[in-house]
């Protein structure tokens, strides 16, 4: 699929990179927790800042001038191909009704905070500019952003029943003073921050509690009851202790 750094191939399909480049990913085929979701019924999306932007820009002929959306330069938005996991999945194929219904641009998102009808699982990667990530751009200019789009969901009739996760794909770039808990060869690695905000997360608390990433995963499969993923640390808590549901 597009939104990788290799053409389509020579009178080939626009959509779609080269397979015969040999930095072309192939389709994926495993069991996401979309798939999971869906297969519960459980509405969801993953929603891209300027998702909309890459995809005009791809979607062009591979001779067309192409606008500069990719790179971390002023005035672009810096989408970043990579961090757009389900792109990446045959399931959400160019074409297909399930690419159209659960990957969404922010714009999409912020409507549907606006109407008061998010999905029951909803995804958000802000685009480059905002991601705060070392060396590419600023750590204000991403909180501010997120802390926007809290606000506006406290705001909305959503509030009541949502929890909110802030997390990372990395720490802050100083190597962490607590060695990782055991894992496996994969990790866990050094801690990086996750903050939750819900009606019903604990106040004022510190949950010291061992989680990964796919902890995140662990509590949306708990929460609907969906079949459980493969790859998830047995080890790692689902979250829950964060919470107070009693409330």
């Amino acid at each position: 699929m597009r939104l990788t750094s290799s053409a389509p191939a020579a009178g080939g399909d626009a959509r779609f990179a080269d397979p015969a480049n040999s930095s072309t990913l192939p389709p994926q085929s495993a069991k996401t927790i979309g798939d999971t979701l869906s297969a519960k019924g459980v509405s969801w999306a993953w929603y891209s800042g300027a998702w909309n932007l890459a995809l005009k820009d791809g979607m062009q002929e591979p001779a067309a001038k192409r606008r500069i959306i990719y790179n971390n330069e002023d005035g672009s938005p810096y989408f970043v191909a990579h961090h757009q996991p389900f792109n990446y999945f045959a399931r959400f194929a160019p074409g297909s009704a399930e690419r159209e219904q659960h990957l969404k641009d922010y714009i999409d998102l912020v409507a549907a905070i606006d109407k008061g009808d998010l999905p029951q699982v909803s995804f958000y990667k802000p685009q480059g500019t905002y991601n705060e990530h070392p060396g590419n751009t600023d750590v204000l200019s991403g909180d501010i952003h997120i802390a926007g789009l809290i606000a506006r969901i406290k705001a909305s009739p959503l509030w009541a029943s949502t929890a909110i996760i802030v997390t990372y794909d990395e720490n802050g770039g100083f190597w962490d003073h607590v060695p990782p808990p055991a894992g496996d060869r994969w990790g866990p690695g050094s801690r990086i921050p996750a903050i939750i905000i819900s009606p019903y997360a604990k106040r004022g608390y510190i949950d010291h509690s061992s989680y990964d990433t796919t902890s995140i995963i662990k509590f949306i499969t708990l929460r609907f009851g969906l079949e459980p993923l493969p790859g998830v640390r047995p080890q790692m808590g689902d979250l829950t202790a964060a919470f107070d549901f009693a409330q």
